[in-house]
């Protein structure tokens, strides 16, 4: 028996702010979108390199403010290429958390990814 990866389901509000700050600021990029009748809330799949995020506005698949946990090979490199954008709503800033560095980054429904880079000793 093999278990894949998981695939954390975050709970958004609006697909326009969704599509805003996943795919225009974080730079994933978008794999299927799903919704039962045209009028009903939706459920879609984005990625970026080997992180699978699922999205959803149906209201009993996630909790609003959980947390991704997200690693990183060059976490400066990430901080660079989002800071470059401009983005309104965040200023990204990697901190030292001791075991590594970590980027924490609230979406538009209080969701965290927080982006990190372990530091060998």
């Amino acid at each position: 028996m093999h278990l894949a990866p998981a695939i954390p389901v975050l709970r958004i509000f609006s697909v326009e702010k969704a599509k805003e700050f996943y795919l225009d600021f974080l730079g994933f990029t978008l794999d299927w979108e799903h919704r039962f009748e045209p009028d009903l809330p939706l459920y879609t799949q984005i990625h970026r390199d080997n992180l699978i995020l699922h999205l959803s506005e149906h209201h009993g698949d996630a909790t609003p403010g959980s947390t991704v946990f997200a690693r990183v090979e060059d976490i400066n490199a990430l901080q660079r290429e989002l800071l470059d954008k401009h983005y309104g709503y965040s200023r990204p800033s990697a901190v030292n958390v001791g075991w590594g560095l970590q980027m924490e980054i609230a979406d538009p429904f209080g969701n965290r990814l927080r982006f990190c880079q372990q530091i060998d000793d």
